[in-house]
């Protein structure tokens, strides 16, 4: 079985599970406060598999839909938006949901940007292959 070395834990290459270090007596990270870590690598590979189930929001999209304030049964008929356009091989969108215009990455499965109705006047939107209306 082979391992490898993380951050000074040992792990078992293909599973997950931490393994004690074998060498007790020669402890190389004693200054190394295990309380400190926020994420443990448990939390960062759920996140990992949550990330392919949904969809990413860019820093820009997300400060405009704080504005817009989409709930949680909003950010899920927009994930049903990713799923219509990808099935019909889009690469990118718009999507018309409450007079809002969504600009989405169906490859990245990224929300890029969010325009409301106002703001959206006199605008064109390029490089986009579908429109997808929620």
């Amino acid at each position: 079985m082979n391992y490898r070395i993380i951050n000074g834990q040992t792990y078992p290459v293909g599973n997950f599970g931490l393994i004690e270090n074998v060498q007790s007596n020669k402890s190389i990270n004693k200054n190394v406060n295990t309380k400190d870590k926020t994420n443990s690598f448990k939390d960062v590979l759920n996140n990992a598999i949550s990330k392919e189930q949904s969809f990413t929001i860019s820093k820009h999209a997300e400060l405009r839909l704080n504005e817009i304030n989409f709930t949680k049964e909003d950010m899920k008929n927009i994930e049903k938006g990713f799923e219509i356009a990808k099935d019909k091989g889009s690469k990118n969108t718009v999507m018309l949901y409450k007079d809002v215009a969504l600009i989405a990455s169906v490859e990245n499965k990224t929300l890029i940007t969010a325009i409301e109705k106002e703001r959206a006047k006199d605008n064109i939107f390029t490089n986009v292959d579908s429109v997808v209306i929620l």
